[in-house]
């Protein structure tokens, strides 16, 4: 039996991001024998406010499937900047470590990234308790905030870079969750002997594919009768939503096709009101159009006889009042979490327990990010889509990891990031032929029996936690050493 514990800011009952794989991995090391200690802050995401229950809170501590949670303190604000940003990160740094220091003794200490600072009372903690500290890389940074534009203050990715330096190089052993971060991390000195692959799992028993007939999420939200392109997930600067709103807008010819957009609340209000922006840019465009062509009438019917004007406006169906005109994104309820916009429906967040009946509602799942997200990103929505069975359309970099897994796993389409004519083709593609749709289903969903079982997971973080105990290097067969370069003399 080891004694571990997981130092990572999402903890349940946060739905989604880190959290669920936190807790899925906490809970299956307790199902293996192993006792584990969670240090984590009072749950506030996605709507960055503190839940209810745990409101007004410095610490708590309570067991949870055998599990021991720590919640500490954290400053949130709900729309948090940089320096809002900071003084969180800061504040858990703190409260944690003080929490943390008032339990057992482990055998070895794993801590999610991002958030960075986390590495600092993890680090620490090592050094108090001497056991090793294993670094969970869930994202790169600060490279990829600078990439997309979140981080541009120049001391700000200065201190974020020497945290970088500082986490990877004190830790004694580095889990990354695909080939493209350990090739990023070699290519930045980092020791292959200290660097290990383990992809990010899925409960394969959990999420599964289920039959669309009678499904509960479609009944609730009716779509019975629809073919259902389903986002779900967070949306951010990293995902741009907005093509899928455009796709959406270009599909209004095909009938019964629903884009459902599930996401926080804050988040689906800012999405409507890009549809109402949207709407109003066509509505202007197609009353436009309406006036040229009453000019156009107008000026033709002065040189006709007031007989042939009637007879005109009978044939042209303009007779009487004209029919005001009507954009196909009108809005059909108010703007709410629970919403329509023409073809789009946005829809709250779904409790965890539901996830696998609304991924099996869907006859198609989006994966979408910008064209300038970082290739070696990886959304967790992609595992979670593969289990489910259905097939998937990712709107990403074509050398990214998103794409790159799509492509082997053989179960969706890749297409342009940010365009949204090209993701309109591949929706309609499988629109019109379902039985292609099933097949990439039934192939994602075989990949993630392969790859991505939570069980594989499990025993491959057992083997790491045992390995670096012993002091043994982890030596992980698939991450190559950089090329040495020859050198010359003069001579």
């Amino acid at each position: 039996m080891l004694k571990i514990l997981i130092y990572s800011y999402n903890y349940y009952p946060e739905p989604i991001g880190i959290a669920p794989l936190m807790t899925e991995l906490a809970q299956g090391l307790v199902a293996r024998g192993h006792r584990v200690r969670v240090v984590t802050g009072m749950p506030n995401y996605p709507e960055r406010q503190i839940y209810p229950a745990y409101r007004g809170k410095f610490y708590c501590t309570e067991i949870l499937q055998g599990v021991q949670v720590q919640r500490s303190y954290i400053m949130i604000r709900p729309n948090p900047g940089l320096l809002a940003r900071m003084l969180l990160d800061g504040s858990f740094v703190v409260t944690s470590i003080l929490h943390a220091l008032k339990g057992w003794r482990p055998d070895v200490i794993l801590y999610t990234s991002p958030p960075l600072p986390v590495s600092v009372p993890a680090v620490i903690l090592g050094r108090i308790w001497r056991v090793p500290v294993v670094l969970n890389l869930q994202d790169i940074l600060p490279e990829a905030a600078i990439h997309v534009g979140l981080l541009r203050n120049r001391f700000a990715i200065q201190v974020f870079e020497a945290l970088e330096r500082f986490a990877y190089r004190q830790a004694t052993g580095i889990s990354v969750i695909t080939k493209k971060f350990a090739d990023n991390l070699v290519q930045k000195g980092i020791e292959t002997s200290k660097i290990v692959c383990i992809p990010n799992w899925v409960d394969v028993n959990f999420i599964r594919p289920l039959p669309i007939a009678e499904n509960l999420f479609r009944q609730t939200y009716g779509l019975d009768d629809r073919f259902v392109v389903l986002y779900a997930g967070n949306i951010a600067l990293t995902q741009g939503l907005e093509t899928v709103i455009e796709a959406a807008y270009q599909l209004q010819h095909l009938p019964n096709l629903a884009v459902v957009v599930v996401g926080e609340t804050k988040a689906l209000q800012r999405l409507q009101q890009y549809c109402q922006k949207r709407q109003s840019q066509a509505l202007a465009a197609s009353q436009a159009l309406a006036d040229r062509q009453r000019s156009e009438r107008d000026l033709s019917d002065r040189v006709v006889s007031h007989d042939g004007q009637e007879a005109r406006k009978s044939h042209l169906g303009l007779a009487g009042d004209e029919p005001a005109h009507r954009n196909p994104l009108d809005t059909d309820a108010p703007s709410t979490a629970e919403a329509r916009v023409g073809n789009l429906h946005f829809l709250p967040f779904q409790p965890r327990e539901q996830l696998p009946v609304m991924l099996a509602a869907a006859d198609v799942g989006l994966i979408v990010q910008r064209r300038n997200v970082v290739s070696f990103n990886m959304p967790s929505k992609t595992q979670l889509l593969l289990a489910s069975g259905r097939p998937i359309i990712a709107s990403v970099p074509a050398t990214g990891s998103a794409a790159q897994v799509v492509a082997q796993s053989q179960g969706g389409l890749v297409v342009e990031p940010e365009n949204a004519t090209a993701l309109a083709e591949a929706i309609t593609a499988l629109y019109h032929d379902r039985a292609y749709g099933q097949r990439l289903g039934h192939q994602g969903r075989q990949f993630a029996l392969k790859h991505y079982s939570f069980e594989q997971a499990l025993q491959s973080y057992e083997a790491l936690f045992e390995r670096l105990i012993k002091g043994e290097p982890i030596a992980d067969p698939r991450i190559e050493a950089p090329p040495q370069s020859s050198a010359t003399n003069g001579s």
